[in-house]
């Protein structure tokens, strides 16, 4: 779906996933200081929006998501996985309860996929569930931000800021009042600062909660049985995860950025040494410059110096080994 800020002066449209919203605007750094000052917006209304409607909403959704969400106060943001037989990650949710309907947001492209599973556990459950993708776009607000809120939008707070279920009618208008906007390339250079992952960038079809630091976050450890409930318990009881996130500084001489899935190996192995990691998501910071978020096996000593392709980095720990 097609943003209409795509025609704001400056807009380049953004690639992949994120099809459909600015990368940027003219000015990665001016728009990347602007969010870190808590100024600006984030036009994320790519991204999929689902509603669960009706009594048993909570208790519902609580059976089948990672997070502990029967007892969720009214407007209190929280995060929940859907995870497969075995523990891994198939869906990361964003959600928020106004008293009558949770609304959630999620990665682009996934909502249907999602809507078609929790349609398929609604069983005898009072609960209605809708795709509201097409009516709703979701606006992101830096933390700090004074911008306004429109009287009866939805709002979705956390340490990062705040995300607005806007009607997509009103997206242009908003726009007007909220700027300047920032595209997606800012919007990622903050969140991998933060150490956040990404559902489809820090992911792949065999990822476990454990390894991106979402215990505590995504999923609680002390809420009733779900899905994959058994890996997670298992590995926090007994073991340990086989990767960890780890945040890299990387090279600043080098020219190109090591893209997503770029092997990483150690240093002292030389340029054929064996592949212990991977680039998952790399960008430019405005003050930390080149940094990136990848996954790397477990027992990789935290003083090893790495490379990624042929870029030097250095690790500091997300997830403790």
């Amino acid at each position: 779906m097609k943003s209409p800020l795509l025609s704001l002066p400056g807009a380049v449209p953004a690639e992949g996933v994120d099809e459909g919203v600015a990368a940027h605007y003219g000015d990665l750094f001016r728009e990347q200081r602007a969010l870190a000052e808590g100024t600006g917006f984030v036009d994320l209304s790519h991204r999929g929006v689902l509603t669960v409607t009706g009594e048993d909403r909570l208790s519902w959704l609580h059976l089948l998501l990672t997070q502990h969400v029967s007892e969720l106060p009214v407007g209190e943001a929280t995060e929940a996985l859907i995870l497969s037989a075995n523990g891994h990650i198939e869906h990361a949710l964003y959600l928020v309860d106004d008293g009558a309907t949770v609304w959630i947001h999620v990665e682009p492209d996934t909502q249907e996929a999602l809507l078609a599973y929790l349609e398929s556990m609604k069983f005898f459950y009072r609960v209605e569930t809708a795709d509201r993708t097409a009516d709703i776009a979701v606006v992101h607000l830096p933390a700090g931000s004074i911008a306004p809120v429109p009287e009866g939008v939805v709002v979705r707070e956390t340490a990062y800021g705040r995300d607005l279920f806007l009607p997509r009618a009103d997206l242009e208008s908003y726009a007007e009042q909220a700027g300047p906007a920032a595209g997606l390339l800012a919007y990622e250079a903050l969140r991998v600062e933060q150490h956040r992952p990404r559902l489809g960038f820090e992911t792949d079809h065999r990822t476990i909660p454990h390894e991106l630091g979402w215990i505590g976050t995504a999923v609680h450890l002390q809420k009733g049985c779900y899905r994959g409930q058994e890996t997670v318990a298992r590995v926090h009881n007994l073991g340990k995860p086989p990767r960890r996130l780890v945040f890299l500084h990387l090279d600043g001489s080098e020219v190109h950025l090591p893209p997503a899935g770029t092997q990483i190996h150690l240093a002292d192995d030389g340029p054929d040494g064996r592949k212990i990691g991977f680039i998952t998501t790399s960008v430019r910071h405005h003050e930390l410059g080149p940094v990136a978020l990848a996954l790397v096996k477990r027992n990789v000593p935290l003083d090893a110096r790495l490379v990624a392709d042929t870029t030097a980095a250095a690790q500091e720990v997300v997830v403790e080994p």
